[in-house]
Parts: C-alpha cells; structure tokens; sequence
C-alpha cells in the first residue's frame, strides 16, 4: 500500500474512533444536563406554575453545585460503563478521583457562571440563570471532554 494511502487510512480511522467517542460522550451529557438544569431548576424555582419557589431559592450557587454534582455522578456512570468502556483503569478509586477533580472545576465554571449573572451583573431572572449555566455547562463540557481523554480515562 503506498504511503500516503496508509497514512490517509490511519487518519481516517483515528478521527471516526474520536467522533464515535465524541458521539458517546454527548449522549451521556444530555443526559447529564436535564439532570443538571432539571434538578437546578427544581431547586431554585420549584415545579412548574408553583408559585412559592424551590426549597433553595434563596441559595442559587449551593443549588448549582448540588445539581451539577448529582449531574457529575450520574456522568462518571454513563462515561466509565459506556463512552470509555474500553479504557477502564485497573485502580477504580484513582479514576474516580481524576474524574472528581475534572468535574470539580467543571463544576467551578458552572457555578462560576451563575455567581458572575448573578452578583456581578445582578440578573435574577430564571432565563438570565439558565443562559449562564448553558454558557457554563458548554465551557465545562469542552474541559471535561479534554481531561477525561487525557487524564482520567486513559488507554491500558
């Protein structure tokens, strides 16, 4: 096979692996995000057409991080057995660790969106806190890909 047909093949397979995994990987964030938001909102805002609020409506930021956190769990799950099936290490606690780290400053990107619409640009509204968790969560979701590929599930 001459060369470039080779390298060519070799380029191929590598970027259909990655959007395979990419595809996987954005499942279980979907998932994950009606986990996030839903729970977020319930917290803070309660059901829908309720009017006295959610039992942490005065607490955003502590919702936001309860939210993402049972969000993070429920990813580590959906990741670890699924997307990264594949790459499992033979240390549990070591990868979950990794995992916990990685999602703990996805989880400081998040909040950290929620604290800056919130007291530093005084929006209140559930609109302005639903986009800057969206912005967050998208932010969070390109460093969480990176740094579960790099260092949390890597290959044997």
């Amino acid at each position: 096979m001459p060369l470039l047909a080779s390298v060519s093949l070799r380029v191929h397979d590598a970027v259909k692996g990655i959007w395979r995994e990419a595809a996987k990987f954005g499942v279980v964030g979907a998932l994950a995000f009606v986990v996030d938001n839903g729970g977020y909102n319930l917290l803070v805002f309660g059901l829908p057409g309720g009017s006295a609020g959610g039992p942490m409506s005065s607490s955003p930021v502590r919702a936001s991080v309860l939210a993402t956190s049972a969000a993070a769990l429920f990813s580590w799950a959906g990741n670890r057995y699924w997307t990264y099936r594949h790459r499992h290490r033979e240390k549990v606690t070591r990868e979950l660790v990794l995992f916990l780290v990685a999602n703990g400053v996805g989880l400081a990107i998040t909040a950290g969106t929620v604290f800056a619409s919130r007291h530093l640009l005084g929006l209140d509204s559930p609109l302005s806190d639903n986009t800057a968790r969206i912005v967050g969560w998208m932010l969070a979701t390109l460093f969480r890909f990176f740094a579960y590929r790099r260092y949390v599930f890597v290959a044997p």
